[in-house]
């Protein structure tokens, strides 16, 4: 017996089990479990159900090429199942569909009645894509809950999700190995990137000479690729979750230079679409510093890469999605510099390929949630001048909409902060056209939602931020329905706060600019015949 493995225990970690629609995941799924290298405090230590952590989770059992002819499971397959630890379960409809998977469920539910399963879902909401056989166990009294990891895009990032799996198959704290594995790859980012670096350099050379050193560079560069996924991922919105500018600013700049020497004739449509990401991301953190002219020499550069890809395969959602995001961004750097003509026309076009997107996989809730993001964005933009109030009631209504409609199929708590920030703008669409009433109403369905995100989440920076914004909102409009002496203390405790912040992140323009409007706001509410219209 190797380390793998307890003593006298099964042969294999894991079985893998997946409809043949699946094929391509499954197996890139196989090759990251047994490529994946458990973090070196945590090998070694005494597992739960017996044997050791290993240093890596091999052999897990993958083959099921037989059965697309067969009538039940084959010897094989049986005798892997009842030699695995654990069972992972590829979920899609197709899965839910496969009769074989069905099997394979319950013939190892029997054989190892306190053993793991974990569902690896690929595609589909859980009620659609979770096969019978996983959601109820032996009787209607034995309901299962499986350990989901989220691998679709927009879920929880593929590198969490791989952290899932491994600390469900090992019986693991998953928040004990997100933290070790997280140090591990920030302490080896800068050492990773230049070895692969140099590694892909001599790669054309060495390739001649030795097949073996052609696996080494591209076992390299696959490392490097997942470095740079996990940088633009789990570590980004880790930062923004703590304000960390300064820290993702650097992230960003060092998995751009991993492209930097790199010919972008030579990169994968993968490195292409990666390197565009970066981009998007270095030109928000550029925005969120006020410096525009950077920002907007980013985002073009990033728009003519996803245009460039959206061109060769004008239906492939992934492509329509990445450049809708340039839309977006440039959009959005436009606005902030009060160019609202060029704002509103790349709005327009970002409103454009969120609905294709829809067109393209109606049953898909990230496009659905794509759309109302463009709705709202449009509404904000007729906000500002040329107002165009009608215009921007219709899109802020309409943006509303189709998110409570995203809140009845995915639950209420799954979209709260995209609904609270719908709340926000229809009721700053209700406030531009004079009604108070309704403005003041929108205002308090986007604080009932906030309240418990920032109650769980205390020291979310993007959450006080939202907070912030809605209390200065509730401000303005106590001063205008003649609560002055309401609205001057709550004026006072949003200096505090924003104090509290822009201490902590000094380089955060956005929060010294909300923070200026304050002062000047409660200065005219100072004024003994002031006031605030």
């Amino acid at each position: 017996m190797t380390d793998n493995s307890a003593e006298a225990g099964p042969r294999y970690w894991a079985f893998i089990s997946y409809s043949h629609r699946d094929a391509a995941f499954g197996r890139r799924l196989h090759r990251r479990l047994e490529s994946y290298a458990l973090p070196r405090r945590l090998t070694g230590r005494a597992l739960e159900h017996g044997g050791l952590v290993p240093r890596r989770l091999a052999p897990i059992f993958r083959d099921r090429e037989e059965l697309a002819a067969a009538h039940n499971l084959s010897t094989e397959v049986r005798a892997a199942l009842a030699q695995s630890r654990s069972l992972i379960v590829v979920c899609s409809p197709a899965a839910a569909r496969s009769k074989w998977v069905g099997q394979e469920i319950e013939v190892f539910r029997e054989l190892h009645p306190g053993r793991p399963i974990l569902a690896a879902i690929r595609e589909g909401e859980p009620a659609e894509c979770f096969p019978a056989a996983l959601r109820s166990g032996a009787g209607a009294e034995d309901a299962v809950e499986p350990l989901a990891a989220d691998f679709r895009r927009g879920g929880e990032g593929e590198q969490l999700a791989l952290l899932k799996l491994v600390a469900g198959v090992l019986g693991l704290g998953l928040d004990e190995l997100v933290q070790r594995d997280a140090h591990r790859r920030t302490q080896r980012v800068m050492a990773v990137t230049a070895a692969s670096l140099a590694a892909m350099v001599g790669m054309g050379v060495l390739t001649a000479y030795a097949l073996s050193a052609r696996a080494e560079a591209e076992r390299q560069r696959n490392q490097a690729e997942g470095l740079v996924e996990f940088m633009l991922t789990d570590l980004r919105d880790r930062l923004k979750g703590v304000g960390r500018l300064d820290v993702m600013t650097a992230v960003n700049e060092r998995a751009l230079g991993y492209y930097g020497d790199q010919r972008l004739e030579s990169l994968s449509v993968d490195s292409l679409e990666r390197r565009a990401r970066i981009l998007h991301a270095m030109g928000e953190d550029d925005e969120t510093r006020g410096d525009y002219r950077a920002a907007i020499a980013k985002l073009r550069e990033a728009s003519r890469t996803t245009a460039a890809l959206l061109a060769q395969a004008p239906d492939d959602p992934q492509r329509v999605y990445d450049h809708a995001q340039s839309e977006y961004w440039i959009a959005n750097a436009d606005f902030e510099q009060l160019r609202t003509a060029e704002a509103r026309e790349h709005f327009l076009a970002y409103n454009k390929l969120a609905k294709r997107l829809v067109a393209l996989a109606p049953g898909n809730p990230s496009y659905r949630r794509e759309l109302s993001y463009s709705e709202g964005n449009l509404c904000g933009a007729y906000l500002d001048k040329p107002v165009d109030i009608a215009a921007a009631l219709a899109y802020c209504k309409r943006a509303l909409a189709d998110m409570e409609q995203l809140a009845q199929r995915l639950g209420r708590a799954a979209v709260a902060r995209d609904l609270a920030n719908r709340h926000a703008w229809l009721a700053q669409a209700y406030l531009d056209s004079g009604d108070l009433e309704n403005s003041l109403a929108q205002r308090k369905l986007q604080e009932s939602l906030l309240k418990p995100l920032l109650d769980t989440a205390p020291s979310d920076k993007f959450l006080q931020e939202r907070w912030i914004t809605l209390q200065r909102a509730y401000a303005l409009l106590q001063a205008r329905l003649g609560d002055k002496n309401g609205a001057r203390t709550r004026f006072q405790q949003l200096l505090v706060k924003l104090d509290e912040l822009i201490r902590f992140d000094p380089q955060n323009e956005t929060w010294k600019s909300i923070r200026s409007h304050v002062v000047k706001e409660l200065k005219a509410l100072n004024q003994p015949y002031g006031g605030l219209q």
